[in-house]
């Protein structure tokens, strides 16, 4: 995951329009000069607020992180210098966790598994082939019918040694799950409202979440750790 900050407590009292028109600002004028005559106004009117919000969403979900506002360039043909979106995660795993993001787009929230790293997805494919698949369908099943859009980055061929005929071969091309909405900009935002929506539609994804976390687990073997 990107370099972030850790969340300090505040009081949350809603997602400003001006977070979202600073971003709208944002994608005309993404330059070094630009951020240094409107960070107060990221400060005030991003960061503050998701601050304040994460810190209420942390007694049942856990820290939370707010990702840095700077693009890290370095290996980027795009120089532009910061991002045009904020991002926040609550990481259950290694790259498993909540996250939400707002933009010029409005606010998006979004839950899961979001890319493999190192045992990952050889745990991810062991539980699916070793009795797992029905269930985690019906978590999917669930998701898709509260309105969540469901990404699993499906490998275009098969995975190495499973047979083209095998009955989850669809689940075993996933390389990521992850179930998002959207929400756009809507007036609620502005009010306290927006932690009890984002707060339910976390709930919503916890099943997928907390499955993910016990079967796809972290980056490393837990195994190699307890070595001496």
């Amino acid at each position: 995951m990107p370099a972030s900050s850790d969340i300090s407590s505040t009081e949350f009292r809603g997602i400003p329009a001006e977070a979202f028109d600073f971003y709208g600002e944002l994608a005309a004028n993404n330059t070094r000069a630009w951020w240094a005559g409107h960070k107060a106004d990221y400060e005030r009117h991003v960061r503050d607020p998701l601050t304040a919000l994460l810190a209420g969403l942390a007694a049942e979900f856990g820290a939370a992180h707010l990702f840095r506002p700077h693009r890290d360039t370095r290996f980027s043909a795009d120089k532009s210098p910061l991002k045009e979106h904020q991002g926040c995660f609550v990481a259950a795993e290694d790259a498993i966790g909540y996250y939400l993001q707002i933009s010029a787009a409005g606010l998006l929230v979004a839950g899961g598994w979001y890319a493999p790293q190192g045992q990952q997805t050889a745990r991810y494919r062991a539980a699916v082939s070793e009795g797992h698949a029905a269930h985690l369908r019906d978590l999917i099943t669930t998701l898709e019918g509260q309105g969540w859009a469901i990404d699993g980055r499906p490998l275009r061929t098969r995975p190495r040694g499973v047979p083209a005929d095998h009955p989850d071969l669809d689940l075993l091309r996933f390389r990521a799950l992850t179930g998002s909405r959207d929400h756009g900009a809507q007036p609620w935002m502005g009010t306290a409202e927006a932690a009890d929506r984002i707060r339910s539609d976390w709930r919503q994804l916890r099943p997928l979440v907390e499955w993910l976390a016990d079967h796809v687990g972290p980056a490393a073997d837990p195994a190699i750790d307890l070595v001496p």
